[in-house]
């Protein structure tokens, strides 16, 4: 089971929860800094940051990873994009998504999942593939893995949020255009943003649009569950 720092509300009851995961080389302190941010505005949610299930190559001892990405040669593009050695981290955080889901005693019209980089690549290929959409998705430098299997039967749609920096040199910017497309032909309410003259991170828009979207799609689920019990 994965585990990481976890921020909960100061009631104690979650009325939803967001899981924010880490990018490669990193770990879950890193993301639940963005929770930190957040929770201010979002005074009932519950925030968790697992690590990922791997030592990390490249910064063993003190970093994680979703998947490997050196190969012989080096790091290249390519090694990010295959959706084989994904299956098994989709695995490790499936199982960790339904724990905290029944530790807080919530389902998933509650839950926002978002990820920065390789967490971002977790979150956009995972989160499709469960059993029930969860409220919705955002994706901090990140890349689309397996885009065409999203037009499977079996995939279930949320909001998608997609933020990029134009001067990105570790996850390229065009992969923001690949996000969109891949989304977008599989009938997916996507939106996705460029920030001009932003390197490898997220910037102040990126968190405050990040938090809006959490709010506005939460929003959404308690007015769907109001006009049902109507």
């Amino acid at each position: 089971m994965l585990k990481g720092p976890t921020l909960a509300p100061k009631s104690g009851q979650a009325d939803s929860l967001v899981i924010l995961l880490h990018g490669y080389g990193a770990n879950g302190d890193d993301l639940i800094s963005i929770g930190q941010e957040w929770a201010s505005d979002l005074p009932n949610t519950a925030f968790v940051a697992p690590n990922a299930p791997e030592d990390c190559e490249a910064n063993p001892g003190f970093g994680y990873q979703w998947f490997p990405i050196r190969v012989a040669d080096g790091i290249v593009t390519k090694a990010f994009d295959r959706s084989d050695i994904i299956r098994d981290p989709a695995a490790a955080l499936n199982e960790y998504i339904d724990a905290q889901l029944a530790h807080w005693g919530l389902d998933e019209s509650r839950l926002i999942v978002g990820g920065f980089s390789q967490g971002a690549m977790m979150t956009m290929y995972t989160m499709p593939r469960r059993k029930t959409p969860c409220a919705g998705i955002i994706g901090y430098s990140g890349m689309l893995v397996d885009g065409g299997g999203l037009k499977t039967a079996d995939i279930v749609k949320m909001p998608v949020l997609a933020i990029h920096g134009d001067a990105d040199g570790i996850v390229p910017p065009n992969m923001l255009e690949g996000v969109y497309e891949g989304f977008d032909a599989a009938g997916f309410n996507v939106e996705t943003i460029m920030r001009p003259g932003l390197a490898h991170g997220i910037d102040a828009f990126g968190l405050q649009r990040g938090l809006n979207f959490i709010q506005e799609n939460l929003e959404k689920t308690v007015e769907t569950k109001s006009s049902v019990q109507a």
